[in-house]
C-alpha cells in the first residue's frame, strides 16, 4: 500500500481542472479581456505544455488496491458539487450585482460551458461507470446540469456495446464532418438511449413509464436545475444556464466525434461484429492533456475495463492502437476545421485500415444493409 503523503501527491496532476473555476469568478468581476481566459487556458494553454511536457507512456500497476486511490476518487467526487455551486453562485452574482454587458455575460457562460464539458462531463463519465451508488449519483448530477442526462443510458448502453458498428451513433463515420454529425447524434442518442432502456423494462414485463426508468431521475433533475436557474436570474438567468449547457454538450459530443473517428469492427456476417479491440479507439499519450481529461485520452483501455479507476488506465503502443498526433484539446479545434480535419485524419483511418484490415478491400456499405462505412475517397 502507497503511503498516504505519496498517494497524494500522485493525484496532485490530476487536480489542475480545479484552477479553471477561479477564472469564471474573475471574469465575473472583472469583465473584459478576462472572459476569454476559460476557452484559452482549456484550448490553448494545455496544448502549449503538452508541447513542453511530452508523452507519458508508462503504465500503472492495474492491481494496485482500491485503498490507494482515495484522493483520486476523492477528486472525481468533490468536483460535482464544486462545479455545481460555481454555476449558479457565479449566475447569482452576475444577474443581481455584476455590472457586465448582456455580450459579457454570455461570454463568461460559454466559458461556464467549456469548463462544464471538457471538464464535468469527463469527471461524470468516470463517476457512471463506477459501482457506489453515492459516485453515479455525481455522475447524474453532472449530467443533468447541462441538461444532457440520458447521456448516461446512452454511454453505458448502447455506446460500448456497439462501437464501431452502424449502431452506434457517436462513432463518426469516415469523412463526417462534425457540422452534419453534431445534429445527427443529438436526435439519435436520444432516441437510442431511451429505446435501450425502455428495451430493459420490456424484458421484465414493464412499460416504458415505470418508476424505475431512470429518464424519469434525468427529467426531474434536468427541470430542478432549470427552474433554480429561473429562480435565480429569470429569463436572462435561464438564457445564461441554457448557454452553458449547449457549449457543455458541444464540447462532450467534439470529443465523441475524435475518439472513434472512421474506425470499425469488421462485420463477421448475420448482423454480428468482431470484438471491442485497442485498435478501435483513438488515444493520445500526452501528458498534460491527460492530467486535465483524468487520462480519458488512454481510450482503448477504456473501452477494455470501462470501471477501471481512471489513475490505473494503460496505454498501448501504436502497433496495438491507434495515436492522435496531438491532444484532445487540439484535435477538438482541428474537428471545427473539416479541411484541417480531413487532412490530418483521413490519410490516418486509410493507414489505419491497410494496417488492420488489409484482407478487405472493399469499404463501400456491406449489402445486407448495415452500412458500416462510407467508400474511401
Amino acid at each position: 500500500m502507497a503511503a498516504p503523503i505519496a498517494a497524494f501527491r500522485s493525484a496532485l496532476p490530476f487536480a489542475m481542472s480545479f484552477l479553471l473555476l477561479p477564472l469564471s469568478w474573475f471574469g465575473a468581476v472583472r469583465g473584459g479581456w478576462a472572459l476569454i481566459l476559460i476557452p484559452v487556458s482549456t484550448w490553448y494553454l494545455f496544448a502549449l505544455l503538452d508541447r513542453i511536457a511530452g508523452l507519458n507512456e508508462d503504465n500503472p500497476d492495474p492491481a494496485t488496491p482500491e485503498a490507494d486511490l482515495v484522493w483520486y476518487r476523492r477528486l472525481t467526487m468533490v468536483w460535482a458539487p464544486v462545479q455545481i455551486a460555481t454555476i449558479y453562485g457565479v449566475l447569482w452574482y452576475v444577474t443581481r450585482h455584476g455590472d457586465l454587458t448582456v455580450f459579457e455575460q454570455w461570454a463568461l457562460f460559454f466559458g461556464l460551458g467549456v469548463i462544464s464539458g471538457t471538464i464535468g462531463i469527463v469527471y461524470s463519465h468516470e463517476l457512471m461507470h463506477q459501482r457506489p451508488r453515492s459516485e453515479r449519483i455525481l455522475g447524474d448530477l453532472l449530467m443533468c446540469v447541462v441538461l444532457y442526462g440520458h447521456f448516461r443510458s446512452e454511454h453505458l448502453l448502447v455506446h460500448h456495446r456497439y462501437v464501431g458498428t452502424p449502431r452506434d451513433a457517436v462513432t463518426a463515420r469516415y469523412n463526417e464532418g462534425f457540422h452534419r454529425f453534431f445534429p445527427r447524434v443529438l436526435v439519435e442518442c436520444l432516441a437510442s438511449s431511451f429505446a435501450a432502456e425502455r428495451t430493459m423494462l420490456a424484458r421484465k414485463g414493464l412499460g416504458w413509464y415505470h418508476r424505475t426508468n431512470p429518464f424519469w431521475r434525468y427529467w426531474m433533475l434536468e427541470a430542478g436545475f432549470v427552474l433554480l436557474a429561473f429562480a435565480i436570474g429569470g429569463w436572462m438567468g435561464l438564457w445564461l444556464f441554457a448557454t452553458q449547457a449547449f457549449v457543455a454538450v458541444w464540447q462532450l459530443e467534439l470529443v465523441n466525434y475524435v475518439e472513434h473517428y472512421g474506425l470499425t469492427r469488421k462485420y463477421l456476417g448475420e448482423g454480428k461484429y468482431e470484438h471491442v479491440l485497442p485498435r478501435h479507439s483513438w488515444n493520445s499519450a500526452h501528458k498534460v492533456s491527460n492530467w486535465l481529461l483524468i487520462n480519458l485520452q488512454r481510450h482503448s483501455d477504456h473501452h477494455y475495463k470501462p470501471d477501471r479507476r481512471f489513475p490505473l488506465l494503460q496505454t498501448y503502443a501504436e502497433d496495438e492502437a491507434p495515436q492522435l498526433p496531438y491532444g484532445y484539446p487540439v484535435m477538438t479545434i482541428a474537428a471545427m476545421i473539416p479541411p484541417l480535419w480531413r487532412r490530418i485524419m483521413n490519410p490516418r483511418v486509410r493507414a489505419w485500415r491497410r494496417k488492420f484490415y488489409p484482407e478487405i478491400t472493399d469499404w463501400q456499405p456491406y449489402k445486407d444493409g448495415t452500412n458500416p462505412v462510407p467508400a474511401l475517397r
